[in-house]
């Protein structure tokens, strides 16, 4: 039935005001929040309006205020559509410059919706407290559209809950006050397109009076030791902190639950009563005894059932539990083998299940889910924070999550898993490192060990066991999203920096995963997913990432299969699949996703290389599987996935696997070698022991001595291209112009996957930036970002320009992207280097295209993306240390000649893969007659084993080839130049000279 256009012209009144309204005592009238005839605009902060929203730059709906004949209230309805892969939405913000708005006299807020009848959940979300719309407290519920046609949906302010994923500042008061709210949102669901119409969002009803008080408990579980006592706090809270005003009464009692009463435990009943006048935050102390007798048992539960009047009760109702005991996996003197097996053997199939699912943090709320659905794993992926961001708050949620894993029969803790790609980059405060590429150019696997061992300890101080690095992809075209993932394009150079594993793991038999600063590490992504060609990806709008790799057999084993080897040997715990296809040549399969490929998996990482850990899926993909869903599990759980990360469907997941156990077309001996697998690396882990966090060492997170670390990292991985007239390094006693978009700019500097997936520029995490490093060095220092400041009467310039933060597809070239510096960089560029000598300095993830300005630059870096220690960047720029990073990717002239690697028949790069000038005196000299020396020498190094040895020998021939040719690099240069690097990581010293020899000579 269609309503009204017009309201009561003193409701109608009300709603325009800024809430200073009387409401009737008994019911006050509906009060307009919005009804779409154009009283609120399309606008954002600080100005009331609408703005839309999303994960990124596809994901934020089109809306319109569109006439409608049936609009349940008014001419005119909102309208969108959207296609949504990551999140996306819209909001009402209120203006942050008027009074905030008073919503505590309605019982809730209602909107008339368009059903499609497509069965998927609508988030709503009211902001309450704080400054504005944009830095309030948010709270949210939802509803299902499984109807057609409008409907109104009243959410009653009861039905909200505090969002635990993501709060703006931190939570306030982690009250829904509703005296200070800031407007609403609504995300719409990502995964298909949709559209959706939306009319007359009011206020209605009358205020439920038990908002004003609830009763709590202080934990929703309590373990207990057989014959212990359990000993649950009832707190009673106001909104306000105000005393009660009437009294509340708590009447208690065990019942249910799988322990026996009075033989298990002492049954408890009564009544707290909290009078009027109670002081908000009273707690009263309910005590629940158990009994012990003398036999082996799983772990049983007593629910105490809470029947509150006068108050809101608790959100669920608090359990005891009564620890598992007696039972041989518990005793951690038997080999893990033993209590695998043993604990293997009593688990249900839908035990089984839940441990080989992974689900989001963000997704399970409170936890309770972890319970009920037995899950063995949770994530947090990028950005996604406990609130306030803080080790201790990082500790207490994952706690709070392993607490919840105690209410199941077996008490099988979790295992928690970020992506600590280059330090603990989620967490703000964190020390963070250069990414994988530039850790590729420092060519020091003794420091990518160590750029490990901090990462593992700032992250296990955290709670967190389990690390989703390093990854193994050996890059081939700078155009992929994630080429700076990549310790570089040679598999011998990422082989090379995989000492990182034992950084993250310790020693390769697993004996110090124990240990309260090493975690479980993962190789990524199996197999080949560096080599995805140009054009071939079907993901959205990305261009190379997640598409297909072509490739011989011998190219999938020398280039992308080496490193895994490698990974396998060192005993790498997990192994995660790429979400992009494999398509060898010869084999009759064609392009198959790597999440199906039972060859690969089972066959080749597994069988063949002898992988004992367990195989987790990314994001979501098995969702890209051909097939029904029944199939998308059945594919790849028997192609050797052994845990699915399923973040946000793990209820879907865990029905489906057990559905395709029980109907025989998943075997169970599939299922147990997968558990079996997956609880050999917890109890490797000790978590049995220990599933909560050990913050021990949380004093070490950020701290100077990690942080000299990341310098470190930061100052081996710049590379010296080019040093006209011996610009570098810079002296304190000359004036330095610094101009450029990245030279002030920690969050470009420190790239993606920094405390969100795609990272952000601007002011983001703490650390230095480039020009403070530079000023901390003592230099006589001046910086104008654009270059507009005057440019005369200075030394020398250094110009800090390339790219802002992306990560996977989204910084594809093609999607958005390209490896071009912007017009604002080349304009810095171009005036500083015509006004004086300078150095150009490219902080980016990849190389960049410069053309004909190289001819205008007296020095060249590349930066890579340097992390959060910009004073190791100064450090070289000064001389502290020496300039001696090396290519790790190959540097192109043009885009044209992409993709081009070592080894390439055909090979005329600006810079050779290799390259690096050092600033390190003195450059040895000689001739040929040196290098001939020196190639009997490496030989020589060579027979006898003497590694050091011979990569010094290499060494000193590589610089004699680079003062030679002195910045002219020819392809008869540049190939035998960049074959020399790949010799020298694969050991083969002499032939490495020989190779240096053949450039020298054609210099």
């Amino acid at each position: 039935m269609r309503r009204t256009a017009l309201l009561a012209s003193a409701a109608l009144l009300a709603g325009l005001l800024p809430w200073a309204t009387a409401h009737a005592a008994d019911a006050p009238a509906p009060v307009p929040v919005d009804r779409f005839e154009g009283e609120v605009p399309f606008a954002s902060q600080p100005a009331e309006g609408i703005f839309t929203w999303g994960g990124d730059a596809d994901d934020p709906p089109a809306l319109r205020l569109t006439d409608r004949a049936d609009a349940p209230e008014g001419g005119k309805v909102l309208t969108g559509d959207y296609d949504i892969s990551g999140y996306g939405g819209f909001t009402h913000d209120f203006a942050a410059d008027a009074p905030a708005h008073d919503w505590s006299a309605h019982r809730g807020i209602r909107l008339w919706w368009d059903g499609r009848n497509n069965g998927k959940k609508i988030v709503f979300e009211i902001k309450d407290g704080g400054a504005h719309g944009e830095a309030s407290e948010l709270w949210n519920t939802s509803f299902t559209d499984d109807f057609s046609g409008w409907k109104q949906i009243e959410l009653p302010f009861t039905d909200f809950a505090y969002r635990t994923d993501y709060q703006p500042v931190g939570g306030i008061d982690h009250v829904l006050g509703l005296k200070e709210m800031w407007g609403y949102s609504v995300t719409l669901p990502p995964g298909a397109k949709g559209d959706f119409a939306l009319d007359d969002v009011e206020l209605y009803g009358t205020a439920d009076p038990s908002l004003n008080a609830a009763v709590t408990t202080d934990a929703p579980l309590y373990p207990v030791r057989e014959g212990g006592t359990a000993r649950v706090k009832v707190t009673v809270a106001t909104t306000g902190s105000q005393p009660l005003t009437a009294p509340v009464t708590v009447a208690y009692a065990t019942e249910g639950g799988t322990a026996e009463p009075g033989g298990d435990y002492t049954p408890v009943s009564g009544t707290l009563t909290f009078p009027a006048g109670t002081a908000s935050g009273t707690a009263r102390t309910v005590e629940v005894p158990t009994r012990r007798d003398r036999t082996a048992e799983p772990a049983e539960t007593v629910p105490l059932k809470l029947t509150v009047t006068g108050a809101k009760a608790p959100a669920e109702t608090p359990q005891v539990v009564l620890d598992a005991h007696g039972l041989p996996y518990l005793d951690k003197r038997l080999p893990v083998k033993k209590r695998v097996k043993d604990l293997l053997s009593r688990m249900s199939l839908a035990e089984k299940a839940g441990q080989m699912t992974q689900a989001e943090r963000g997704a399970v709320g409170q936890g309770s889910d972890i319970a009920a659905y037995a899950l063995g794993s949770l994530l947090s992926g990028g950005g996604s924070t406990p609130t306030p961001n803080t080790p201790d708050a990082w500790a207490r949620m994952i706690d709070g999550f392993q607490l919840r894993a105690q209410a199941t029969r077996f008490q099988i803790p979790l295992i928690y898993g970020v992506d600590a790609v280059h330090g603990h980059n989620n967490l703000s405060g964190a020390t963070v490192m250069p990414h994988n590429i530039g850790i590729g150019a420092t060519r020091d696997p003794r420091l990518a060990e160590r750029t490990g061992s901090v990462t593992a300890a700032e992250v296990r101080a955290t709670g967190v066991p389990w690390d989703f690095a390093p990854c193994l992809c050996v890059s081939r075209d700078e155009r992929w999203g994630r080429a700076y993932e990549s310790y570089g394009e040679d598999p011998a150079l990422v082989e090379s920096m995989e000492s990182v594993i034992q950084g993250l793991q310790g020693r390769a038999d697993g004996r110090d995963l124990k240990r309260d600063d090493k975690v479980l590490a993962t190789a990524k992504h199996f197999v080949a997913d560096g080599g995805t060609a140009y054009g071939s990806s079907t993901t959205g709008t990305y261009t190379i990432d997640q598409g297909v790799t072509h490739v011989t057999r011998k190219q999938l084993e020398d280039i992308h299969l080496a490193p895994y080897r490698t990974a396998v040997d060192r005993g790498v715990g997990t192994v995660m699949p790429s979400y992009s296809s494999l398509d060898i040549a010869g084999d009759g399969k064609g392009a198959v996703k790597m999440h199906a490929r039972g060859d690969m998996i089972n066959g080749v990482l597994k069988d063949r290389l002898g992988f004992d850990g367990f195989v987790i899926s990314d994001w979501n993909a098995i969702d890209q599987l051909p097939g029904d869903y029944a199939s998308h599990v059945r594919t790849s759980v028997d192609a050797g996935l052994d845990m699915m990360m399923v973040p946000y469907g793990y209820k879907d997941f865990t029905t489906t696997l057990t559905d395709e156990v029980r109907a025989g077309r998943i075997s169970a001996a599939r299922i147990d070698d997968a558990v079996s697998r997956i609880l050999t690396q917890k109890f490797r882990l000790g978590l049995f022991e220990h599933p909560y966090a050990d913050t021990s060492g949380a004093a070490r997170i950020g701290s100077p001595a990690h942080r000299e670390v990341a310098r470190r990292a930061a100052a081996e991985s710049q590379v010296l291209l080019k040093n006209a007239g011996g610009l570098l390094p810079l002296k304190k006693s000359q004036k330095v112009y610094v101009a450029g978009s990245n030279a002030d700019d920690i969050g470009n500097q420190t790239g993606g996957w920094t405390l969100t997936w795609q990272g952000a520029s601007g002011n983001t995490v703490p650390g230095t930036t480039i020009l403070q490093g530079l000023r901390a060095a003592g230099g006589d220092v001046t910086y104008s970002k654009d270059a507009s400041a005057p440019t005369g009467g200075y030394d020398a310039g250094v110009v800090v320009v390339g790219e802002t933060p992306y990560a996977e597809g989204v910084g594809d070239v093609g999607n958005g992207h390209d490896l071009r510096l912007s017009a604002a960089d080349q304009a810095a560029v171009d005036k500083v280097c015509a006004a004086m000598k300078c150095a150009v300095l490219i902080v980016s993830g990849r190389p960049q295209l410069l053309g004909d300005r190289l001819d205008r630059i007296d020095a060249l870096v590349a930066s890579w993306l340097p992390g959060t220690e910009g004073e190791g960047v100064a450090d070289v720029l000064y001389g502290r240390r020496p300039f001696t990073g090396q290519l790790p990717v190959t540097w192109p002239k043009s885009e044209a000649q992409l993709p081009i690697n070592v080894g390439d028949a055909s090979y005329d790069p600006q810079y050779p893969y290799g390259w690096g000038l050092t600033t390190r005196t003195p450059v040895p000299e000689g001739g040929t007659a040196t290098l001939r020396g020196l190639a009997t020498r490496a030989a020589a190094a060579e027979r006898h084993g003497d590694d050091r040895a011979g990569r010094t020998l290499v060494d000193t021939a590589r610089l004699l080839v680079q003062r030679k040719v002195d910045g002219h690099i020819t392809e008869a240069v540049a190939k035998p130049f960049a074959d020399a690097d790949h010799l020298l990581l694969t050991g083969r010293y002499g032939k490495a000279v020989e190779k240096l020899a053949e450039a020298y000579r054609a210099a």
